[in-house]
């Protein structure tokens, strides 16, 4: 007999295959036309050509070039965000001065939309490596630093009482007893940071850099390969799963606190 877990693992694949067949459906019926969504069958065949052909054909074996330039922007984008968002969310969130004083501003740049920047950053930066990490770090800092601050801010004074009876210091505190506190709504920040960091991945990408998923996806449109397209949106959805279960296992790792609440 199956244990009932395993008949749970089924669970989130249903809705894949149900968007799947739909898919078949209204291709094969002709609901929908092949120039606006490609059957599954000719998306897989263009897939296979972009991840391991070696032919001498337009985007066919690109991927690892792809995948490793729009990794790194990603990496080094969510890692700023994460070195400011966390440090300056326990600050706000554990000494209201700070949070009076920058809660306005934050708030204020956090409603202003992303693509808003992109002009600027062209400006700033130019095309290429530092323009995406702009906008991925600027993207994921407010998840980052919103989840980060109200975590810190409604931790049970009870947890520090008990510390200062055993001798715990403001510094070790914060280790021991605050990030512990804290560290669901941390983790919140960070997935929220870390999936929209792949968004504003794409923006900046279609700037005109020469390489990255979002480049390919650009360069796919302007020639009308909605295959293409395709393809590139579902490696970046796979990859931003992937990313996400990374982060996961990383936090589980390195704090005890994160294996408890993941």
């Amino acid at each position: 007999m199956k244990h009932p877990r395993n008949r749970f693992q089924i669970l989130p694949w249903i809705i894949p295959g149900i968007l799947l067949a739909a898919w078949f459906a209204v291709v094969r019926t002709g609901w929908v036309p092949d120039y606006l969504l490609p059957d599954p069958v000719r998306i897989a065949r263009s897939g296979y050509v972009y991840l391991f052909s070696q032919a001498d054909t337009p985007y066919a074996g690109r991927f690892l070039t792809d995948a490793s330039a729009s990794l790194l922007r990603v990496t080094l984008g969510f890692s700023l965000a994460v070195v400011l968002g966390v440090p300056l969310g326990v600050i706000s969130g554990r000494v209201p001065v700070c949070q009076k004083m920058i809660s306005n501003t934050i708030n204020g740049i956090r409603a202003v939309p992303g693509i808003c920047w992109l002009p600027l950053a062209l400006v700033w930066f130019g095309i290429g490596m530092r323009t995406t990490v702009f906008l991925v770090a600027m993207a994921a800092f407010f998840p980052i630093y919103i989840n980060t601050a109200a975590g810190a801010r409604y931790i049970n004074p009870i947890f520090y009482q008990a510390g200062a009876m055993m001798g715990i210091g403001r510094i070790r505190g914060i280790f021991s007893i605050l990030l512990p506190a804290a560290m669901p709504q941390i983790i919140s920040g960070l997935r929220l940071g870390l999936g929209i960091s792949w968004a504003y991945l794409v923006l900046g990408e279609l700037t005109g850099v020469p390489d990255g998923l979002g480049a390919i996806i650009m360069d796919a449109r302007m020639i009308g390969r909605i295959d293409i397209i395709i393809v590139g949106i579902i490696i970046i959805a796979v990859m931003g799963r992937i990313s996400d279960i990374l982060l996961n296992a990383s936090l589980r790792l390195f704090f005890k606190s994160a294996r408890r609440i993941t």
